[in-house]
C-alpha cells in the first residue's frame, strides 16, 4: 500500500508540478504623481511580465493609501513610493523600498526571489 501512495504521489508531482509551488507575486506599491514610479513604469513595466522574474512573480499593483487587500499580510506598513514587496501566497517574505534605477531593481530582486527558493537563469 505505501509503495501505491508513493506512487501516485509522484506522479502527481510530474503530472501537477506547479500544484505544491508557493504562489509567488510582487506586490507594487505606488501613488498618483510619484515620479519614482512613473520612472519604474518605462524603464521596466513594460518587459517585466515577459522575463524570469516577471514569470516566477507576477506583478500586482496598488496604492499606498488604499485599504490593503485582505489576502495580503506585510510585515510592516508601507511609506514609500515604489514599494515592491515580494509575497509568497500573500505573505511578505521579502521588500525594496525606492527605485533608483533598473540594475538596482534587478540585482535586489534577484536576491530576494533567489532567498524565496525562486531560482532565475541569466543569459549574461
Amino acid at each position: 500500500m505505501r509503495h501505491l501512495i508513493l506512487r501516485l504521489l509522484a506522479i502527481t508531482l510530474l503530472v501537477f508540478p506547479m500544484a505544491l509551488r508557493a504562489e509567488m507575486t510582487l506586490l507594487m506599491a505606488e501613488e498618483d504623481g510619484c515620479m519614482w514610479c512613473a520612472r519604474w513604469d518605462s524603464e521596466i513595466s513594460e518587459i517585466y511580465p515577459k522575463t524570469p522574474e516577471g514569470n516566477a512573480a507576477p506583478l500586482r499593483r496598488v496604492d499606498i493609501h488604499a485599504a490593503m487587500p485582505d489576502d495580503i499580510a506585510l510585515e510592516r506598513p508601507l511609506y514609500y513610493t515604489p514599494t515592491f514587496v515580494l509575497l509568497d501566497n500573500g505573505r511578505e517574505v521579502g521588500r525594496i523600498e525606492g527605485y533608483p534605477g533598473e540594475d538596482f531593481f534587478w540585482g535586489v530582486l534577484g536576491v530576494l526571489l533567489r532567498d524565496a527558493g525562486i531560482l532565475i537563469e541569466t543569459s549574461g
